[in-house]
């Protein structure tokens, strides 16, 4: 196991460097509904109750684990509609948890639903209080990625793994509306490997952005988080990323090359023995300085692109458990941001970005969590002389992106068994805007706290 101390110096020497220099890819077939068991529940949901059944997979039912695949679910119920009527694809999706309203859609207009014993395919179609509706969930076909020569900010490389350090703005891998230029079409290009298939997860098609840095490997024998079948773990036939980050943060990502690689770096995301350290720029200052954010996490029943810190008791069991602990490293710019060092105990979607919120400190350029430029410069301006304040709209204006950045990646090597640190330097937008917000005032903040 790596030492926090050895990534601790790591951290400094970059950014000195810095102040000085001013899901998974793998592949699988994809799942046959046919082949799932069958019982009958009813449905126990967020959503106004109503006498409809869902049949689903036995162990799901009784574990209270989110389905990530909605493939073959089949839905019978009766409308209860307190208003007289209401949207077909609105009815379905509020009465299955979790599935998207674009899948339910797709499963409408493929001839998958029914309305008192006719077939709708209509995804506006009325129903009314009493009307009888039957659905399955349609199957996602495998989405398809294909090697392009995307230059590549290879930082290792040797016959069992890579590291990468991912541009901001460059997707990881394939999902719906982003089916090229992805990190994935550039490894298989770099690596010679032809093109794949993989499940185009029911996730993927929720978010533009999938996750912080998402546990998304899948090996022989486990599943982590995910809801897959042995028989695909059994198929899996090619390793890959282990790993996810946004597509709006920049920093190192391992790739795995080959099956025992895979597995092994699976393992230690799985034992948090993996390593990450990232950086942020955020909205205004945390106090106090240093700490843990243990707070559950889970999607935002308002907004499904979003994620949020659920303190107190989970609604209806689907935050997870998460931990975060940060570190002001400088307060920039009189207080009005600072630039804060985390570390991930757990690796939840956008992790990061929901507990900065949580804080009320949100990362600057993130729109869907609150750091906008308005937000940005309500905590600037209070705390910077008048004549700053053209300069910093300017440059609050001109982040197009979450400022996050993961610094520094270590792991134990899967085949040589050696502890392999690496670290990048931010990229030029996030290295800018951290730079003139030093210009305008910069406090180190020397830490003391144990919880780090």
């Amino acid at each position: 196991m790596l030492s926090l101390n050895s990534l601790s110096t790591t951290t400094l020497a970059t950014l000195k460097s810095l102040h000085a220099s001013s899901s998974a890819l793998s592949f699988f077939p994809s799942r046959n509904p046919r082949s799932f068991p069958r019982v009958s529940s009813t449905i126990r949901a967020c959503s106004t109750s109503s006498s409809a059944s869902v049949s689903d997979e036995p162990h799901e039912l009784h574990s209270g684990r989110r389905r990530t695949s909605y493939a073959g679910v089949r839905l019978d119920g009766t409308v209860d509609a307190e208003s007289g009527k209401i949207r077909l694809d609105s009815w379905i999706s509020s009465r299955i948890d979790g599935v998207s309203r674009a899948r339910v859609q797709s499963s409408i207009r493929t001839g998958l639903v029914s309305v008192n014993g006719r077939v709708i395919d209509k995804v506006s179609h009325m129903v009314r209080d009493g009307d009888e509706v039957e659905c399955t969930i349609s199957e996602l076909q495998p989405l398809k990625a294909e090697p392009e020569d995307i230059p590549l900010d290879i930082v290792y490389e040797d016959e069992h793994v890579l590291v990468v350090n991912k541009p901001a703005h460059m997707v990881v891998h394939p999902a719906p509306g982003n089916a090229t230029g992805t990190l994935v079409n550039g490894i298989l290009h770099h690596c010679s490997l032809s093109t794949c298939a993989f499940p185009n997860q029911e996730v993927l098609s929720e978010m533009e952005d999938i996750s912080d840095d998402e546990f998304s490997c899948f090996s022989a024998g486990q599943s982590g988080d995910e809801d897959v079948s042995s028989a695909m773990f059994a198929a899996s036939v090619r390793p890959g990323i282990v790993h996810r980050l946004d597509k709006g943060t920049s920093g190192l990502l391992v790739v795995a090359k080959d099956e025992h690689s895979h597995s092994h770096l699976a393992e230690q995301f799985k034992q948090h023995t993996i390593h990450r350290v990232y950086i942020s720029l955020t909205c205004g200052v945390p106090s106090p300085l240093s700490g843990r954010v243990d707070i559950p996490i889970g999607r935002d029943l308002n907004n499904r692109i979003r994620m949020t810190a659920v303190p107190g008791p989970s609604k209806c069991g689907h935050a997870r458990h998460a931990a975060s602990r940060y570190r002001v490293l400088e307060i920039l710019a009189g207080g009005g941001s600072a630039l804060v060092e985390w570390r991930l105990e757990t690796g939840r979607t956008h992790q990061i970005r929901a507990h900065a919120k949580y804080l009320g400190i949100p990362l600057l350029g993130d729109e869907v969590y609150g750091g906008t430029a308005n937000m940005a410069m309500s905590g600037l301006r209070p705390r910077t002389p008048s004549y700053f304040h053209g300069q910093l709209m300017q440059l609050v204006s001109r982040i197009k992106r979450p400022c996050l950045h993961a610094l520094a990646l270590g792991f134990r090597h899967p085949h040589t068994r050696e502890n392999k640190n690496f670290s990048c330097i931010p990229p030029a937008d996030f290295a800018e805007t951290l730079s003139q917000l030093r210009d305008i005032s910069s406090e180190k903040v020397k830490t003391t706290s144990k919880t780090f």
